[in-house]
């Protein structure tokens, strides 16, 4: 029979010998990433105001605005670029130096800005883009742009970004880039904007540069 010493000694040892045990994987498990600094994404962002203006709002339509996009959805592209995954020269070379942490950092400063509201300009056809917007085109199989961005345009992270507001050329240019399959990181957008026309892709275009 074990003494009283030897009892307690064992009794006392006991969660020193269970945290030792356990010490090695409680070590082995990840650091969770750093809080995105918005200073530090700011100060990234400097030198995409050129095109993007100083805060990612309404600037050269032929550029994306930025302002309140997701910050998933910013690094997914942004880490594209950088790998060639998807192929722009401009940004492929403004990605190059970005470090995962300078992509989180500016991501999340233009996510933190409040997106302003944008308008349509074509009333020819803007009854057409929310039809296509709203509904898709059953006839050939194109889903309603609303399903994965949501009716009001705010998109889902990080694989559907926002587009309310955004710039109708922009938009334009991105679909015929994903039918033409020079834009080629996303198979499904691929998919749909091969199905669609070129008054189709203004129609809808236009209609969600005025979406809010």
């Amino acid at each position: 029979m074990k003494s009283i010493l030897a009892r307690t000694l064992q009794t006392a040892l006991a969660p020193a010998l269970a945290f030792a045990l356990a010490a090695p994987l409680m070590a082995a498990e990840p650091a969770a990433p750093a809080k995105p600094d918005l200073a530090k994404g700011q100060a990234t962002a400097q030198v995409c105001a050129a095109c993007h203006a100083a805060d990612g709002t309404r600037g050269i339509p032929s550029n994306p605005i930025l302002q309140g996009q997701h910050p998933e959805y910013l690094v997914k592209q942004l880490t594209e670029f950088k790998a060639g995954k998807r192929q722009n020269p401009i940004m492929q070379g403004m990605a190059a130096s970005l470090s995962e942490e300078d992509m989180r950092n500016v991501a999340a400063f233009y996510a933190s800005k409040q997106a302003e509201p944008g308008a349509a300009t074509d009333k020819d056809l803007v009854l057409l883009g929310e039809k296509i917007y709203r509904g898709g085109i059953a006839e050939r199989n194109v889903p309603a742009c609303a399903g994965c961005h949501s009716p009001s345009g705010a998109g889902i992270p990080a694989q559907y970004p926002r587009l309310a507001g955004q710039h109708a050329e922009y938009t334009a240019a991105q679909l015929n880039a994903f039918r033409a399959g020079a834009r080629a990181n996303s198979t499904q957008m691929v998919g749909v904007a091969a199905k669609m026309n070129d008054r189709e892709i203004k129609a809808v275009s236009d209609y969600i540069a005025g979406l809010r």
